[in-house]
């Protein structure tokens, strides 16, 4: 199969779909790799280092369309690109379409196979492909919401961790999954006083068993978010529903209420953000302000760590994208239940519930269009 990697276009974005190291795996297959020049360059890869694994460099992202039955790229589509998709083709990807209803029609009119790295998922819920950049983000958050804490940035002027004699600072996360989880053992091993909301007991469970003394669990509900947000120096925010909307559990009331200049670090931006005050920023200018409280929404914050961002992505992405090329993408989507969760469009409809529920458009189930030898259909 003939794979094209192209540059990715998005503002501050430095990560590549594919190291040399994959190049190589694939080559190695018996496929061919076309890398767009100047790929990986934000993630300090060389033309020289795809072309000596056996890659194959293109200029024109054209030509670099034309001649590829796969995409592999980091972030979704930009519409030059959309435009260029063919039905014949596939692209494997961030999508994030539930809070981009164009981008998502757009896309079903190209007759082009999408899937999506944030739904494809194992039995059981874990999601290898996003988790991560699950990591990283959750890591980087209580990083980002430190630096921004500081008075010359605009924050309230607060250490995170406090000094002997005076407190730490009140970190709030929303969500205990990987994001939740990451960022609260980096802000409690920062020695700030960390509390985690979630619905799910088990992850709370797990999470204050792994930090125990460090940080306090604590049930999520309307009142306790209300509660626990309106007194915090940090609050980040770290909720996914897989495929769906980010719901909206920080109010533009609640926001108001919230300590002045105070931080508010939003890694649900990617689906829509979970406050009602949140948009999208960028790495460029990652911050503004709502009732003295400082947003930082950017919603490619990996990409602010582009090195460590795209090893750890290829390490997660090298084995499906593997196997699409070489079994085809119905025969893998066929055989690989993770795989045919991850498709989000096929044959110009819409093949992932969630994502039709956000968008308000039709949802047809993928096991229609392919027939299954998996024992549980995707049901997501």
């Amino acid at each position: 199969m003939i794979i094209g990697v192209p540059s990715e276009v998005e503002v501050d974005e430095y990560r590549v779909a594919i190291t040399p190291a994959g190049v190589r795996e694939l080559v190695s297959a018996g496929h061919t790799v076309l890398i767009q020049k100047g790929a990986g360059e934000g993630s300090r890869l060389s033309d020289q280092t795809y072309e000596a694994q056996g890659g194959e460099l293109i200029e024109d992202l054209h030509e670099l369309f034309e001649k590829s039955k796969l995409i592999v790229k980091v972030k979704d589509p930009s519409p030059g690109e959309v435009a260029l998709l063919k039905p014949d083709q596939s692209i494997f990807s961030f999508l994030h379409l539930a809070p981009q209803p164009e981008l998502t029609k757009q896309l079903m009119e190209t007759g082009a196979t999408c899937i999506a790295y944030e739904t494809v998922g194992l039995p059981g819920g874990a999601l290898p492909l996003l988790s991560p950049m699950s990591e990283i983000a959750g890591r980087m958050a209580a990083q980002v919401g430190a630096y921004f804490l500081e008075k010359m940035i605009g924050g309230r002027g607060v250490l995170l961790g406090g000094v002997p004699g005076v407190p730490p600072a009140k970190v709030v996360v929303i969500g205990a999954g990987i994001v939740g989880t990451n960022a609260a053992k980096i802000a409690a091993g920062m020695l700030a006083d960390v509390t985690v909301l979630d619905k799910n007991i088990d992850r709370l469970r797990k999470l204050h068993g792994f930090v125990s003394g460090r940080l306090t669990t604590v049930m999520s509900t309307a009142l306790t978010i209300e509660e626990h947000v309106a007194g915090a120096d940090l609050v980040i925010a770290a909720v996914l529903i897989p495929g769906a909307k980010a719901p909206k559990l920080i109010t533009k009331k609640l926001v108001e209420e919230m300590v002045p200049h105070s931080v508010f670090v939003d890694v649900s931006i990617d689906q829509g953000g979970s406050s009602e005050t949140s948009r999208m920023t960028t790495h460029s200018e990652p911050t503004y302000m709502v009732d003295e409280v400082i947003h930082y929404c950017v919603g490619n914050i990996p990409g602010a760590v582009p090195i460590t961002s795209t090893h750890a992505l290829t390490n997660a992405t090298l084995p499906y994208i593997l196997e699409i090329a070489n079994k085809g993408v119905t025969a893998a989507v066929r055989d690989n239940e993770a795989l045919a969760n991850g498709v989000n469009i096929m044959e110009g409809k819409l093949t992932n519930r969630a994502v039709a529920e956000s968008v308000g458009l039709p949802f047809y189930e993928l096991s229609n269009i392919i027939p299954y030898r998996l024992s549980t259909p995707p049901n997501f």
